[in-house]
């Protein structure tokens, strides 16, 4: 695409129909669950880190979408692509404090991976 050109418009009515926006939605939610079993001292920490950086990987693809050109679309995508990586690089700090509940913790870094490979493939398109 060039950056003359509009985002992927023609195949979806709105970015909510887009799967990687989605599942990004399930992550920041997960996130939010997770953190909730983290110590109280990490509520403007960690805690507070992960979730925003949770909240920030949909609302990139949702403002890319919202965007006059497929340039500025994959620029987003790539926003939401380096907030991902900052929750998967908090996820590792949390596991390696004992923080939040396995389980929890890890369908947060399994939604993350998912994602990231999902923004990788939209961003080759």
């Amino acid at each position: 695409m060039s950056n003359t050109t509009s985002a992927p418009h023609e195949t979806c009515n709105s970015y909510r129909d887009l799967k990687v926006w989605q599942r990004a939605i399930e992550l920041s939610v997960a996130l939010y669950r997770l953190t909730v079993g983290f110590p109280k001292e990490e509520t403007y920490g960690l805690s507070s880190q992960l979730r925003r950086a949770g909240v920030s990987i949909a609302s990139n693809i949702a403002e890319g979408w919202g965007r006059a050109s497929s340039g500025e679309y994959k620029h987003f995508l790539g926003m939401a692509r380096g907030s991902n990586f900052e929750v998967q690089t908090q996820l590792v700090i949390a596991r390696n404090l004992g923080f939040g509940e396995q389980n929890k913790l890890q369908t947060a870094e399994d939604l993350s991976a998912e994602v990231g490979k999902m923004l990788v493939a939209m961003m080759k398109n």
